[in-house]
């Protein structure tokens, strides 16, 4: 066996005979009967297999791991008189507020547990539970080495520390059994690749092969985090696991809601007011609604908003609707919390903070505002509803124009036929490996294959060259080029390349302790003038997608970029110019690339549908098999045919990649519709500028969205657009990519994250806390030293995070060898002076600004008619009896 799927061949009485009676005994008065994943889960983990359970919340996944290893624990004090000595059990999960919650229930079994076997004449001693993330009063974390828990709570950071706290660590030599809570959240990101090393180390520590457990929300493909959790052995060997798959344990039911009958012409003050009127028609009729938004500044947007109608109308009381975000302190989150919790909420509204398992109580009904960008996200969310696992999980989509529309229609019949997006995990990130090494060398001596077969173990690093290693090393003993002492770089250990072995410096411990982490400290940028006027603040994460010129909007103004020196933006105005990135495009999740795939099938679906059946039967099938009422899929199949109409039949899909030539006075738009996500599509379009811009020798502005991209040149200069798009060869895609990255924000602001990571840059150094300006500064003069050194570790995890975390350059690799296997044709439409229907949102996407919204609504309104115009001169409405609908 190395990965094998549990089966549901066992019976409740079965499992009940394997428990201690007393434990049974508390289990039946509580619950009654088992869940699906319990009855799967509780034998394997009783016997020390290594299992992942995949589930929705509120299936008892957490009990169904504890109860088996509480009952271990105490059969082995029932044979030897005593528990075991030191923890035991560490339970790691992403959210300290998980932690929190995991003692209350944990203690609740352990009391009851206790009790029951008191009243059958049984003295068992507490199983000890504490907690230990960054919270922790040092008080207590003296209290723990006096006395360690059985049960250790902790996070993926509090982890690392602990493996390397002298006495602490000893107290974890006797750990039998990992747990990883919310796999699936820390498997995507560095967070989990950080963890995944831990493990490897702690089971280094501990001299034994570990039982490991993950614990997973509805995720694919199980195998991939199933091999994440385990790991590999040194022979090359995964590690044997059984999976539990009851993902689809609980009954769901998702719909997807049209706020207005016509999402063109209702003007944006009136879909916004039925958008509120009919959440709060859903409010009412529920006792508990969660309301899913897709950004921060929405979720404190849309509270406000229903605080006042629900005061006016004097429907609920203005405290039982609340605002859950990261952005919140961690007291006023932990109170709302509670209030779920106590039932005393309506309605609580949250952007991506509530989607991990926090038990929050009774919610009877979860409403998205808007696309979820995926089929995961979107089972994750409405799996919060009915949280127990005889109840349905309701979800309600509330969309706000046509291709929101479409998108939701697609995403949720998709969850509906479980066809789940793929995980991505990170391989080989460098900065990660050179915490942990530098946590190594404080350990001991290492030799270098001794460690490297430990990394080795790891699933996100089982791939990892011996070259990247050695270079890892290296660039941590300052022994890679000569710009050190120059930039104030210090050796962080030594290596002695003939003997092949490393260790720890003096000053390694402090700098470890005050530095670990993976989370970049993020910050605002400030934004002047090229007069030095200052015009307001820019989230970070939005500054490093700016390129010069790139025209966007703050506080009601638009702007042009001009350039960056640390946290500090130049602009000028721009009054008049079309925005090109809207000002937040930094927290615009992207569409799923599988999730993308399934919205082309679906456009090409309808398109073969109505040039076979006519379009009244074509509205009857997207009715019936999607669930929508008939103004929806109206408006759905509407749309496709006149796109098809408009364009003589190019309705661009999974297999048809459009490129559309769009003039307007003094400038010519590429509109490459090419629907695979914005990740993809961000790696494409740049690829594509940069050879447009070789051939024409102009500057190229970018705007790129989940559908497609636009290229605009100004002029109207003529080029083989197809030729050119077909000429990009995915084998030099990464090449083409790197020389375009160079000159970037993006770049900029990765490499500071990378270099503060691989400890390169330095938060905190004795008792000086630099900002988060100096380090960006410091790192714009290293990325300066060390771009001549090649393969340099740091700068080259820099451009992996950004080509394969942020850019997904496999996909669009993927996707230009299908145009050069036939597999995806490339035609091309144009140059015309209005833009085809599916066009429009990308032609008007830099106004998707609230600012802007009505502006937006109005374009697209005017573009809209201007195409219905042109298909009334060519008599195609008339044919289909459309043109009083349409107009």
């Amino acid at each position: 066996m190395v990965l094998k799927y549990a089966e549901d061949n066992v019976g409740d009485e079965e499992v009940f005979s394997l428990l201690q009676p007393f434990v049974s005994s508390w289990f039946r008065k509580k619950y009654k009967a088992f869940t699906t994943p319990q009855r799967m889960a509780i034998p394997l983990v009783k016997k020390g297999f290594n299992v992942l359970i995949s589930s929705p919340t509120g299936t008892g996944k957490t009990l169904a791991v504890f109860l088996g290893l509480i009952d271990n624990l105490y059969s082995e004090y029932l044979k030897t008189g005593s528990l075991p000595e030191g923890v035991s059990i560490v339970y790691v999960s992403p959210l300290r507020a998980l932690n929190n919650d995991m003692k209350r229930n944990l203690y609740d079994p352990i009391e009851g547990i206790v009790r029951e076997a008191r009243e059958m004449g049984i003295e068992l001693p507490e199983i000890k539970v504490a907690v230990r993330t960054s919270d922790t009063k040092p008080s207590d974390k003296q209290k723990m080495l006096r006395d360690p828990p059985h049960i250790l709570i902790t996070t993926p950071e509090s982890l690392a520390l602990a493996l390397n706290a002298p006495k602490f660590s000893e107290k974890l030599r006797n750990v039998r059994t990992i747990i990883v809570d919310e796999i699936h959240e820390l498997a995507s990101s560095k967070r989990g690749s950080h963890l995944s090393l831990s493990i490897e180390r702690l089971e280094n520590l501990a001299g034994r092969e570990l039982q490991r457990i993950g614990l997973s929300a509805t995720i694919a493909p199980l195998e991939d985090v199933a091999l994440f959790l385990v790991g590999y052995r040194d022979s090359g060997e995964p590690r044997d696991c059984y999976i539990v798959d009851a993902r689809f344990a609980k009954p769901i039911d998702i719909r997807v809601v049209t706020p207005v009958k016509d999402l063109i012409h209702t003007p944006a003050e009136v879909v916004n007011e039925a958008i509120y009127k009919t959440l709060v028609s859903m409010i009412k009729r529920h006792k508990t609604t969660l309301v899913f938004t897709n950004t921060r500044s929405a979720t404190e947007r849309v509270v406000y908003k229903l605080r006042k109608i629900m005061e006016s109308e004097k429907i609920v009381d203005v405290d039982e609707i609340e605002a859950h975000h990261s952005s919140l302190s961690r007291d006023v989150r932990l109170e709302i919390e509670e209030k779920l919790k106590n039932g005393q909420l309506k309605c609580v509204v949250s952007s991506t903070s509530l989607e991990l398992g926090i038990d929050i109580g009774y919610i009877d009904l979860v409403a998205l505002l808007s696309s979820p960008k995926s089929v995961t996200r979107l089972l994750q969310r409405v799996g919060r509803a009915g949280h127990h696992i005889r109840e349905v999980s309701k979800g309600r989509i509330i969309v706000v124009d046509r291709d929101d529309l479409v998108e939701c229609t697609v995403l949720a019949r998709a969850a509906l036929d479980r066809r789940i997006d793929r995980i991505r995990i990170p391989r080989n990130p460098l900065d990660v490996l050179a915490q942990h090494i530098v946590g190594m060398a404080l350990e001991k001596k290492w030799s270098i294959e001794e460690a490297y077969r430990l990394v080795k173990r790891s699933y996100s690093f089982h791939d990892l060259p011996f070259e990247d290693f050695i270079s890892v090393v290296k660039y941590l003993a300052g022994q890679l080029g000569d710009f050190y002492e120059h930039n104030r770089v210090y050796a962080k250990i030594w290596f002695d390349e003939k003997e092949g072995v490393f260790g720890k410096k003096k000053s390694t411990r402090m700098i470890y302790y005050l530095n670990l982490g993976v989370i970049p400290d993020e910050s605002k940028a400030h934004v002047f003038t090229t007069e030095g006027k200052y015009v307001g603040d820019l989230e970070e994460a939005f500054v490093e997608y700016l390129s010069p010129g790139d025209l966007f909007v703050l506080g009601g103004r638009v702007y042009e970029y001009i350039g960056s020196r640390g946290l500090k933006v130049i602009v000028r105005r721009a009054e008049g110019a079309r925005p090109t990135v809207p000002s937040w495009f930094s927290e615009m999740l992207p569409l799923a690339f599988d999730s993308a795939l399934e919205v082309g099938r679906f456009r090409r679906l309808v398109h073969e549908k109505l040039k076979t059946e006519g379009f009244e039967d074509t509205v009857r099938f997207v009715m019936e098999e999607y669930r929508l009422d008939r103004d929806a899929a109206k408006s759905i199949v509407s749309y496709i045919w006149e796109q098809s109409a408009y364009t003589g039949g190019l309705v661009p899909s999974d297999k048809l990649i459009l490129i559309e030539v769009f003039d307007e006075e003094d400038r010519r738009n590429i509109i490459v519709h090419s629907l695979f996500g914005r990740r993809a599509n961000d790696a494409l379009s740049r690829a594509y500028a940069y050879m447009v811009s070789k051939h024409l020798g102009v500057n190229v502005k970018i705007t790129v969205t989940d559908n497609g991209f636009m290229l605009t040149v100004p002029g109207h200069p003529y080029l083989d657009w197809v030729g050119v798009f077909k000429s990009i060869n995915p084998s030099e895609l990464y090449n083409i990519l790197v020389k375009v990255l160079r000159r970037t924000e993006l770049l900029k602001r990765r490499f500071r994250h990378v270099a503060t990571r691989s400890f390169m840059l330095l938060k905190r150094y004795r008792d000086v806390e630099r900002s988060v300006q100096k380090l960006q500064v410091n790192a714009e003069e290293l990325l300066n030293a060390v771009e001549e050194i090649e393969n340099f570790p740091v700068l080259k995890e820099a451009y992996r995070e950004i080509l394969e975390d942020y850019m997904h350059i496999d996909e669009a690799a993927k996707i230009l060898e299908w145009v050069r296997n036939g597999d995806v044709e490339v035609r091309l439409f144009g140059p015309v002076d209005v833009p085809s229907p599916f066009a429009h949102s990308i032609v008007v996407h830099g106004y998707s600004d609230v600012v802007l919204m009505e502006d937006m609504r109005r374009m697209l309104a005017a573009l809209y008619d201007r195409v219905v115009e042109k298909l009334k001169e060519q008599g195609l409405l008339a044919q289909l009896g459309l043109a009083g609908e349409s107009s």
